[in-house]
């Protein structure tokens, strides 16, 4: 039986971050993946994300230089972007990181997890089932779990990781229209629509990617149905007549796990961890964050054999990520809890204070401290709004 310094199980962007870290520092890595699956994803990365993970801008379909808010009475409200935000299509970018993890020397597999069963001494033994139905096992002196939301791993290895809060989340990808085709549709911007009809929690989406379009929502509510939504935004936008050229659905968790290891040889990272930000859904930047925290918490228990290093993941991840994910849980819960309130939010958004404020946090993935006038004016407009006494 092949005995592997690290089991990646999971080869999205968390998962492949996390195999290529590790194989870099010539560590026996397994990935293995289950293939032909695409997570619905607006596909939307930061230039850091390119410049920290030395991702070369050809992966990018396109870049916006804009970010068009609509509200509930149909108001437009353009934040243009000081610079650019690149977009990808996660078959392709995940692909790519898979194959530059295998280039950096980690074995590639395809099968689907099943269990990790333990030998008589104790170690991992990890069970993957091939496409065929042929069981297969490895033994592993550790596992990342970077398997989705709906993880395998964390139910099978780390059954106290907490409760997961998900959005789910339904897209379908066109045919881009032409320009002069009569659609309302941007190439160069990106489309958030704030509207309890096509959301009544989060929001909808019309995200460019070069020749095809991103159109999709999200919602916790299990009654509501994002496939008849995102077919009225489609009709709504003049789009329902553009090539469909796919369709996919899987939910978001929007609050990090309450534990990612069990203290022993298992991790997770990505959205097994429960990495998406809230208010905005963005995973692909903080799935990779995870995934190299994740890299570099096992390579320390690995060569201490001390597993309190796995907790150090988790750790880093909030200490970087943490007050952004709480503010923007408060944005969630609040903005977006009726129409009235996304009105509103969407009128904030035409003020050049929150528009600075909002790219600089994005791009930099941190809270901006450094303007304490322009927080001040944003928390009295704020004030201005919720009672009325600014006109939305």
């Amino acid at each position: 039986m092949r005995t592997y310094d690290t089991v990646v199980v999971g080869g999205g962007p968390a998962g492949a971050t996390a195999a290529c870290d590790l194989a870099s520092q010539g560590l026996e890595v397994l990935l293995l993946d289950k293939a032909g699956r695409i997570k619905p994803c607006g596909g939307a990365i930061p230039p850091r994300l390119l410049r920290e993970f030395e991702v070369p801008e050809s992966l990018l379909c396109t870049k916006v230089n804009n970010a068009r808010m609509v509200s509930p009475k149909h108001r437009e409200v353009n934040m243009p972007i000081n610079g650019w935000v690149g977009m990808v299509n996660r078959e392709t970018f995940d692909e790519w990181l898979r194959v530059r993890a295998e280039r950096h020397g980690a074995d590639r597999a395809t099968g689907q997890f099943q269990r990790v069963e333990r030998d008589e001494n104790g170690a991992a033994i990890l069970v993957y089932e091939e496409k065929d139905g042929t069981e297969q096992r490895v033994r592993a002196r550790t596992v990342i779990g970077a398997d989705g939301a709906l993880s395998a791993v964390a139910r099978d290895c780390v059954p106290d990781a907490g409760r997961p809060h998900y959005v789910f989340a339904y897209h379908e990808i066109v045919r881009a229209p032409a320009a002069g085709t009569g659609a309302n549709y941007q190439g160069h911007s990106c489309d958030v629509v704030y509207d309890g009809h096509y959301s009544p929690d989060f929001y909808a989406w019309v995200f460019p990617h070069g020749d095809t379009a991103s159109i999709g929502t999200g919602s916790a509510h299990k009654g509501f149905s994002l496939r008849q939504s995102v077919g009225e935004l489609r009709d709504a936008l003049g789009l329902s007549g553009a090539e469909t050229i796919r369709r996919e659905g899987a939910p978001l968790p929007l609050r990090p796990l309450e534990k990612w290891d069990n203290g022993r040889d298992v991790l997770l990272a990505g959205d097994a961890a429960g990495c998406v930000a809230p208010a905005s859904g963005e995973g692909i930047y903080y799935a990779m964050a995870g995934g190299r925290f994740a890299a570099d918490a096992v390579a320390a228990t690995l060569a201490t054999g001390q597993a309190s290093h796995l907790a150090e993941s988790r750790q880093r991840f909030m200490k970087a990520h943490g007050q952004v994910f709480m503010v923007l849980r408060f944005m969630q819960s609040f903005w977006y809890k009726n129409d009235w309130r996304r009105e509103r939010f969407v009128a904030i958004c035409r003020d050049q204070d929150v528009q600075q404020l909002t790219w600089d946090a994005y791009m930099n993935k941190e809270l901006v401290r450094g303007k304490p006038t322009a927080h001040a004016k944003i928390f009295f407009k704020n004030l201005a709004y919720l009672t009325g006494l600014a006109a939305a």
